[in-house]
């Protein structure tokens, strides 16, 4: 049975609600480099997943449960609409919330996008699950450094590499295993009724989701535009700060006109 407690978050400026979600391994702290604009003219929402970061795993953990605690976390705030923002799993998220609930979200904005992992990738999960709990985090946090960010991003951006590094290694092992876990057992959601206006942005340089995996998501939403970054890999909002603050604030300023 899911729980549907509401995720704990942290609230930014104010205005028009804005919640963004992060993926697998990072924290609301992905964000930071764009919440200072989009803070001036919209309340900004920065949830932290259940398992990752300062929040505590607390029973099961699955899609269902995460897209649960968002729901639960909009209702008390009293929020019945919002712009949604996901990163990665916080994407996938993002798209089942929709699927749900396409009522309460105004538009979607897909970060490093994909609709859900091919089968070898679910298998992966299982094992990197398996390998956080047996041998902790720096391995992983190693791996994820290498294989998810560009090569102009590891050589000239020393500080994104060393973040994002100390982002997975502080995960809870155990959080995050559950968190890979509910992420292998995950199908596409059903985008059918989802007509608000979307924006799915992948790096050019992104092994977890390339291009195609984003070009499927915008094929599957009624009314999406694709952006792909050049030399960006999986960490799109950190690799290209000033690139996605602009897309969204941009995009933001359409839905607005619409």
């Amino acid at each position: 049975m899911t729980k549907a407690t509401a995720a704990m978050a942290e609230v930014t400026g104010s205005g028009e609600p804005l919640m963004l979600v992060h993926g697998l391994g990072g924290t609301g702290n992905v964000w930071m480099p764009q919440v200072p604009v989009l803070a001036r003219t919209h309340t900004v929402i920065r949830p932290e997943l259940a398992g990752s970061g300062r929040a505590r795993l607390d029973g099961a953990l699955s899609t269902e449960s995460l897209v649960d605690s968002l729901v639960a976390l909009m209702d008390a705030m009293e929020l019945e609409r919002l712009h949604l923002v996901g990163h990665s799993y916080g994407s996938i998220l993002a798209q089942h919330l929709a699927s749900r609930h396409p009522e309460r979200v105004a538009s979607l904005m897909l970060f490093g996008a994909f609709r859900g992992p091919p089968e070898p990738a679910r298998k992966a999960l299982r094992d990197r699950a398996a390998a956080a709990r047996g041998g902790g985090m720096i391995d992983i946090a190693d791996a994820t450094v290498q294989m998810g960010l560009s090569a102009e991003t590891k050589t000239a951006r020393p500080e994104v590499a060393a973040f994002v590094r100390e982002l997975v290694m502080r995960q809870d092992p155990d959080g995050y295993a559950a968190t890979c876990e509910a992420i292998a057992q995950t199908d596409p959601a059903d985008l059918a009724g989802v007509s608000c206006p979307a924006l799915v942005v992948n790096g050019d340089e992104d092994n977890t989701s390339p291009p195609a995996a984003g070009l499927a998501v915008a094929e599957a939403l009624e009314d999406a535009v694709l952006e792909i970054l050049g030399r960006c890999g999986h960490w799109t909002p950190l690799e290209r700060p000033q690139e996605v603050a602009t897309l969204m604030v941009n995009f933001l300023i359409e839905c607005s006109h619409a």
